[in-house]
């Protein structure tokens, strides 16, 4: 089939949502599919939003050349708004903004009478263009239950696992904590560096990642008292990260309300156990407290406690990622290109 795979990108901006497209991308073409992508610049800003979505209105991807493409997919907001006679939505996440994150300090969304006026407009606007859609999966459960909540749409997740996964391996149970994140507010990372302050030495922090919040987290990190334990290691990618996790002791990861996050995936087929917290979202679909990771409240002291106990009880920490290791190898791309082409 030919296959197009739209794209919603950030200039200079590499994260999650272009990661799973250029995966998607490759497993098309790895089973014998023509697919290209078309991409259009991303905006995040409330007054971009409208412009943005009548863009890729204009846009009719029924051909190419002179000749059909079979399928559209759909990746965000506002993607699903091209016009092709079959479009199916692999659905990352809606624009969080003006959805649960409206009002909060993670949206310029305010609760304005006319901020609510364009919210509403965001939300009514997705619900006609999803509908549209031949085919709706998310890519978690937490997407799913959200499309449902403002959208009342129904739909199933469809896990695939992290682009890296063949380059992942278990080390040792190192002297560091990882972080792997966006330096980004949503992703919390000021939590972890905070929590230093609360953990002895020999054990340091490893933040990998970039953003626009670096400044200001490397000022907090100066700040904690324990800078000189903590590393910003900048953006890795490929064998650079898998070595990060390798022999860290364990992952912290506490986004708020992630929708998916590779991040866990990542760090159970390194073996390393998962610190995240209770209003994480997506990673709480495979962290079990106790099990293959712990979960504590979104507080710089309780993640603090979590990385004590595990660095004063090694046996525990290999017990835990060893445990999550197999959840992410069930994990695979068999069936999903199948289920999204049906």
């Amino acid at each position: 089939m030919r296959v197009v795979v739209a794209e919603a990108r950030a200039p200079f901006a590499r994260d999650g949502a272009e990661l799973h497209a250029q995966s998607l991308l490759a497993e098309l073409r790895k089973r014998g599919h023509e697919a290209e992508s078309v991409a259009l610049p991303f905006a995040a800003h409330k007054s971009e939003l409208r412009a943005q979505a009548c863009a890729w209105r204009m846009l009719n991807l029924s051909s190419s050349n002179a000749r059909p493409i079979d399928v559209l997919i759909a990746t965000r907001f506002p993607t699903w708004c091209a016009r092709h006679p079959r479009k199916v939505v692999w659905l990352i996440h809606q624009h969080r903004a003006a959805y649960e994150l409206f009002g909060s300090k993670y949206s310029d969304f305010t609760v304005s009478d006319e901020d609510a006026r364009l919210r509403q407009e965001i939300i009514d606007l997705d619900s006609r263009m999803l509908r549209e859609c031949q085919r709706i999966v998310t890519n978690a459960h937490n997407t799913a239950n959200r499309l449902q909540r403002f959208n009342g749409i129904t739909a199933k997740p469809l896990y695939h696992p992290p682009p890296i996964a063949d380059r992942l391996r278990a080390g040792t149970y190192g002297d560091y904590v990882l972080v792997v994140a966006r330096l980004e507010p949503l992703k919390r990372v000021d939590l972890v560096i905070r929590a230093m302050s609360h953990v002895p030495a020999p054990i340091r922090l490893v933040v990998v990642g970039d953003g626009s919040q670096r400044a200001a987290l490397e000022r907090d990190a100066a700040l904690s008292g324990a800078g000189d334990r903590i590393e910003f290691a900048g953006a890795l990618w490929g064998d650079n990260v898998a070595d990060r996790y390798a022999d860290a002791l364990a992952v912290a990861y506490a986004p708020f309300d992630e929708d998916y996050g590779y991040v866990t995936l990542e760090a159970f087929l390194a073996s390393k156990p998962v610190i995240t917290a209770s209003d994480s979202g997506g990673p709480l679909e495979f962290v079990v407290d106790g099990t293959n990771g712990l979960v504590c409240d979104p507080d710089a002291r309780a993640i603090a406690a979590a990385i004590n106990r595990l660095a004063t009880d090694r046996e525990l920490a290999e017990r835990l990622g060893r445990a999550g290791r197999p959840v992410a190898q069930a994990i695979t791309w068999d069936g999903v290109i199948e289920q999204l082409l049906g």
